[in-house]
């Protein structure tokens, strides 16, 4: 709880500095309990907007900027995308999210001040803050025991969209259960402690009733699981079931 505290306290910081100087204000990185905090914050920020960005659509992992809605100049979110490729694709191996965000924590680097990791094939597109992405491209030339480069990826272009694998099945109803269930290919008393541990976010807000009905569009996070966007149901079975689609992130 202190450390939430903590957290709030900051958020309020950021957001008064904006109101009193009429400048925008940032945040780091938020993880989606972080988000959920901010969120349950905003209605007490008198004269301040918030929003939210990682550095494409659809990010886990975003900034929020804190600004007045009179605000008189135009401003950008301080993230950068990085790529990082091996320097010899023969001689590389096979990395994953996990290695690629462990080679940069060794560094020293904090998790606050870094984004989503996109993988994809043999390389990476990792989100930072702009201020580490000179020591990053300096010093990050190994993950595991693949030499690697890193560049400024620019062009938004040639940063990959996350992998989307369809997901059909039937649930008994459209309730948040049920369907971390048929996502994640496992039994709905099983999601229970997930949902009511706090482990379980919908479009960033904490969600800890398994009674909860998603909408169409929604998505939906669980920790040590993934997420998947909900397109909706489409009917009933014969046997009183219903229909729903699902695109699970990969």
């Amino acid at each position: 709880m202190e450390k939430d505290d903590f957290f709030i306290k900051r958020i309020r910081e950021l957001a008064n500095l904006s109101y009193q100087r009429d400048i925008v204000t940032f945040s780091d990185f938020l993880n989606l309990n972080e988000q959920s905090l901010v969120n349950t914050q905003i209605s007490s920020f008198s004269g301040v907007t918030v929003e939210y960005f990682g550095g494409y659509n659809e990010a886990e992992r975003v900034i929020a900027a804190f600004y007045p809605p009179t605000v008189g100049f135009s401003w950008n979110y301080p993230v950068c995308c990085l790529k990082i490729e091996p320097k010899s694709a023969k001689f590389s191996e096979p990395l994953t999210h996990r290695d690629y965000l462990g080679a940069v924590l060794n560094l020293g680097i904090e998790r606050t001040v870094t984004g989503d990791i996109l993988v994809q094939d043999q390389a990476a597109w990792m989100f930072c803050h702009t201020r580490i992405s000179d020591f990053l491209i300096e010093n990050l030339s190994r993950i595991r025991h693949t030499a690697v480069t890193v560049s400024r990826a620019d062009n938004p272009a040639e940063i990959p969209g996350p992998r989307l694998v369809p997901v059909s099945g039937t649930c008994s109803s459209v309730r948040l259960d049920s369907l971390i269930a048929l996502a994640f290919r496992a039994s709905r008393s099983s999601m229970v402690s997930y949902i009511s541990g706090g482990q379980v976010f919908v479009n960033g807000r904490q969600i800890t009733s398994n009674g909860y009905e998603p909408k169409e569009g929604d998505i939906v996070s669980v920790r040590g699981k993934g997420r998947f966007l909900f397109q909706g149901a489409s009917g009933q079975t014969k046997k009183g079931r219903i229909s729903v689609r699902l695109l699970r992130y990969q």
